[in-house]
């Protein structure tokens, strides 16, 4: 099957990392960001990554119809579960998926005010996930399943984020800095993103253009990320 992407979107991230999880063959295509070549608006409609070209040639879009079909088809990483815990386990994966966009846009930030107001959505979402974490190592115990790889792309973009610039989208949420260390030693995100991905997305979200990419007060900024009290898809 081939999976065609966009090296820094965080949905094809996620889709990968689906099919990585379960050592599923797959090919990556990879188109420019501003380039819609006609066979990609072809298969996708909307023309948006990521798209899932099956081994029948059947093109998939929708990332979380995308990952609906791998756990339907190639099986679910922690099988046994009963119905209501496999759509609890979507529930919280559909809420990481929400906040990908959030992430970006707080992330391309031009100005340290833009970076705290964009990124309040980002911090409620890491507070609640914060107060639903267990004693892991992964959300639903001892086994990666579908919420660590949903909450993935975020985690491992606030982790480049903090390594080069010091700033800290999890601030003080130990589970959340824990589960994120955990996530970061598996061999997912080596394999859910190309091999330069890190110099592609540093190029975009760190660049002279953006807050966190001038490196301006960053660390200062950083306290807006400690927990309170209380173009793909």
């Amino acid at each position: 099957m081939q999976v065609v992407s966009l090296k820094i979107c965080p949905f094809v991230q996620r889709v990968i990392a689906q099919l990585a999880a379960r050592d599923v063959e797959h090919e990556v295509t990879y188109i420019e960001g501003g380039e819609r070549p006609g066979w990609f608006l072809d298969l996708s409609p909307h023309g948006q990554v990521p798209v899932l070209v099956t081994d029948d040639g059947v093109s998939l879009f929708e990332s979380d119809a995308i990952v609906e079909w791998i756990d339907e088809t190639q099986g679910p990483l922690r099988p046994g579960l009963s119905p209501e815990e496999r759509a609890h386990e979507r529930a919280w994966s559909y809420l990481a998926t929400k906040n990908y966009l959030v992430q970006c846009s707080a992330q391309r930030s031009p100005t340290r005010a833009t970076l705290t107001e964009r990124s309040e959505k980002l911090e409620r979402a890491f507070d609640t996930i914060e107060e639903k974490l267990g004693k892991g190592p992964f959300f639903g115990g001892g086994e990666v399943g579908l919420v660590d790889v949903a909450w993935l792309p975020l985690l491992h973009r606030s982790d480049i984020i903090e390594r080069k610039t010091g700033h800290d989208f999890l601030g003080d949420r130990s589970k959340l800095s824990s589960w994120r260390e955990r996530l970061m030693g598996t061999a997912l995100v080596e394999a859910s993103v190309a091999p330069d991905f890190e110099d592609v997305f540093s190029a975009f979200y760190l660049s002279e253009e953006t807050f966190l990419g001038r490196g301006e007060d960053v660390a200062s900024a950083s306290s807006s990320s400690a927990p309170k009290t209380s173009r793909c898809g």
